[in-house]
């Protein structure tokens, strides 16, 4: 089971944020304690003022090559929990993390 689902307008993927992590990227996918998958995103932003969401924004962005202002959160602004819309091509954006989270640590 994947941490993200394909729409029309792209995909919405399930993320879990470190904010302070010691650097930017992309950590794989883990699995909660209630069994939902979660891509683990990393970033050394704090999590104060929007930053940390800024830097995740940034991040997601630049590994799946789509524009800032295409990826939004959708739930989750104020946790490490959060539900992010990501606009383009689903099939092309869903190879893309899945080739990202699969070259990553479990």
């Amino acid at each position: 089971m994947e941490p993200w689902r394909h729409s029309s307008q792209g995909l919405s993927i399930a993320l879990r944020v470190t904010p302070r992590g010691g650097r930017d990227g992309i950590d794989g996918i883990e699995m909660l304690a209630d069994g939902r998958p979660v891509v683990k995103v990393r970033v050394r932003a704090i999590a104060e003022g929007g930053e940390a969401n800024r830097a995740v924004m940034a991040v997601l962005a630049k590994a799946l090559g789509v524009r800032k202002i295409d990826v939004r959160i959708l739930a989750g602004a104020t946790s490490r929990l959060k539900q992010v819309a990501v606009g383009g091509d689903p099939v092309k954006l869903g190879d893309a993390l899945r080739a990202l989270t699969a070259a990553q640590p479990e």
